[in-house]
């Protein structure tokens, strides 16, 4: 069985650095790849465990709003003088 093999944008070689030369596969639960330009070859299991999500501040709950008591606040003018003196 003929598997496709795909170039894949954007990615560079790991030994010769040129772009868009690297070519994939996959075939019996293995992943691999290789250059066309210097005949690197790799190939990697295929894991199913997927990484788990990363901790951001939008994934996370949210910590209750603090109830804060009301307290009357007295505006003072600084031309007039307090009462009593």
């Amino acid at each position: 069985m003929s598997s496709v093999k795909r170039f894949i944008a954007g990615v560079t070689c790991p030994r010769c650095a040129e772009m868009d030369r690297i070519r994939a596969w996959e075939q019996n639960g293995i992943r691999y790849r290789e250059c066309v330009s210097c005949d690197f070859f790799e190939q990697l299991p295929i894991e199913d465990d997927a990484p788990g999500e990363l901790t951001t501040r939008v994934n996370q709950p949210r910590p209750e709003p603090a109830e804060n008591e009301i307290q009357p606040v007295r505006i003072m003018d600084p031309d007039r003088k307090p009462p009593g003196s």
